[in-house]
């Protein structure tokens, strides 16, 4: 049974928009981490490794911050490939929930501001319409992680 509330319409829009910001999975996933730790600086105190970084200049040169970036759009992508199949993403988001909850400790908000950053891009990139289409997938993707989290204990 399908814990999901998109329609194989929507679900077809979301992957549309989704291909044409991961074509460059890797620089528009460094953009997406650039503006959120430049927006909401506290979010850098979760990667150690990034903390001294204060330009957006340094951050975009960095091979840590770009590896990030890919590997965010990279799950993302794993999960937009199953939304219509919610064991397969299930599959995904809760050991990625898990993790970020129990091992690395990371505030459930970060999901969202992230996802936030991620249809910003793509309303500025893509249009209004891109956004809206992939609105949905995020509150279904924050949803899932809340949930998890509220399961951890958080």
């Amino acid at each position: 049974p399908s814990t999901m509330s998109l329609s194989q319409a929507e679900v077809q829009s979301a992957r549309g928009a989704w291909e044409k910001i991961y074509v460059d999975a890797e620089d528009n996933g460094t953009a997406v981490l650039i503006r959120m730790f430049t927006e909401h600086p506290d979010t850098k105190s979760y990667f150690t490794h990034f903390k001294g970084m204060d330009s957006a200049e340094e951050m975009k040169q960095s091979d840590q911050v770009r590896g990030h970036g890919k590997k965010v759009f990279s799950a993302i992508n794993d999960m937009v490939q199953h939304l219509d199949n919610s064991e397969a993403f299930l599959g995904i988001v809760i050991p990625l929930g898990k993790k970020h909850a129990t091992q690395l400790k990371i505030d459930p908000k970060n999901f969202r501001i992230i996802c936030d950053i991620i249809l910003q891009l793509m309303e500025e990139k893509f249009g209004r319409d891109s956004k809206a289409s992939f609105e949905k997938v995020t509150n279904e993707i924050c949803t899932h992680l809340n949930n998890i989290y509220k399961e951890e204990g958080w």
